[in-house]
């Protein structure tokens, strides 16, 4: 007998007949002798749903107010799943994150979890009840609900998985799996039968949209076998390992587990900027005091050494901010320089823990750029990822190449 945690999504919860559907699975799962906890999101579409009513009536809602309003969506979920599982004669039993003991820190809309309550948990699964939890919420020391951010019923199953020591956390979702990379990109895209933490960590970082990635940070800091599979059929789905879970052979092979990109990108550059210290500070400071977040960042020295050029980039919905920002205050402070920007770029990237003990992978990258005629604007780099900004209108061309070019096409594999 095993303790599985299992997350469904909003796609796979999005109507009667597919809520149904999930307690039948729970079933055969309980049948066979499991003890089950089941995480669940709002109803595909219910989330965007209740924001737009709140928008219509206050366009600047109040977070504790919105946390209020949209943690209602998973509650509706676990109520009718939970009704489907006694249809099917499952005891169940359904709670709200503040009802299963989810505390929280009190920063409404991005709560983190703080601890959970177990006992009244294990004592329900002890019982032969099946657990049924609204995902994405808990409560912070003042009673208040709060919720995790988009994407967090992912962090609610893998800490509650963390917190019962459960055998592994499954999540569920329309896709059977992690893949090389986007398959709606690349057809030849392959799902991995195993990624390691840390991979998926950069996966998840650089625009890989199967797991959030906090949900993958705390699988990591407490060792939670995760495991993403479809809800809407069978397989094996892939297993999210902890780095000291992979022999050496496959720490080696693949050299490249995927490609991540992003479209979602923008790039501003200063030029002519002094090249003294504290000009860094002086540039970004401003950028952080807006909660505006900056990836990639490269700094030129010009030919004189007096003055340099300072480029980054940002969120594309950031773009416009950042540029009144850099117009407004940061220009004036130094003193002067030009401004440029471009919200038109893409950011392509490799990650792969095999490129620790392989040479040459950035060589091999640029070239195959190169030989599709692909202009390189920003390099950034890691152990285990390299990542470029190019022109949006060639990411698909280099995902597609790349994806070639590093054996990662679903006949290379084959023939291996």
């Amino acid at each position: 007998m095993a303790l599985y945690v299992q997350k469904f999504g909003g796609t796979s919860v999005g109507s009667v007949e597919r809520i149904k559907a999930v307690a039948e699975k729970v079933k055969g799962f309980r049948d066979n002798g499991h003890q089950i906890v089941v995480v669940v999101s709002a109803m595909s579409g219910e989330t965007n749903r209740l924001i737009g009513m709140a928008n219509e009536i206050n366009d600047e809602p109040t977070p504790r107010e919105m946390d209020m309003l949209v943690s209602t969506g998973e509650q509706v979920t676990i109520s009718l799943l939970a009704m489907a599982l006694h249809k099917l004669g499952v005891p169940a039993t359904s709670y709200t994150g503040s009802q299963v003991g989810i505390q929280t820190d009190s920063a409404h809309t991005k709560a983190r979890i703080q601890r959970i309550e177990t006992d009244e948990l294990q004592a329900d699964l002890d019982d032969g009840q099946v657990v049924v939890v609204a995902g994405f919420q808990g409560v912070d020391e003042e009673g208040n609900i709060t919720t995790l951010g988009r994407g967090g019923s992912d962090t609610t199953g893998v800490a509650l998985a963390a917190a019962l020591k459960a055998d592994e956390c499954q999540i569920y979702t329309d896709v059977d799996g992690v893949y090389t990379t986007d398959p709606r990109v690349c057809s030849r895209a392959q799902r991995l039968d195993t990624i390691t933490v840390e991979e998926m960590l950069e996966l998840a970082s650089l625009g890989s949209k199967v797991l959030q990635i906090r949900a993958v940070e705390f699988a990591g800091k407490y060792n939670v076998a995760l495991r993403v599979l479809s809800s809407f059929e069978d397989g094996p789905g892939t297993l999210i390992v902890a780095d000291s879970d992979q022999d050496e052979d496959s720490m080696e092979e693949p050299l490249i587990s995927g490609i991540a990109f992003t479209a979602n990108e923008a790039k501003l550059t200063l030029l002519n900027t002094p090249d003294v210290p504290g000009v860094a500070s002086r540039i970004l400071g401003p950028i952080a005091d807006a909660n505006i977040e900056v990836d990639m960042i490269v700094q030129n020295v010009a030919p004189a050494g007096d003055y340099t050029d300072f480029t980054f980039t940002v969120a594309k919905g950031d773009y416009k901010q950042t540029m009144k920002i850099l117009q407004d205050q940061v220009l004036p402070d130094l003193g002067g320089g030009e401004l440029r920007g471009d919200d038109n770029i893409a950011k392509v990237s490799l990650v792969g823990v095999g490129m620790r003990s392989h040479a040459g992978v950035a060589s091999k990258f640029f070239r195959v750029l190169a030989d599709e005629n692909i202009n390189i604007r920003m390099v950034s780099t890691s152990e285990i990822k390299i990542s470029v900004v190019i022109d949006e209108k060639h990411m698909e061309l280099a995902v597609k190449a790349l994806h070639k070019a590093f054996g990662l096409d679903k006949r290379d594999i084959e023939q291996e």
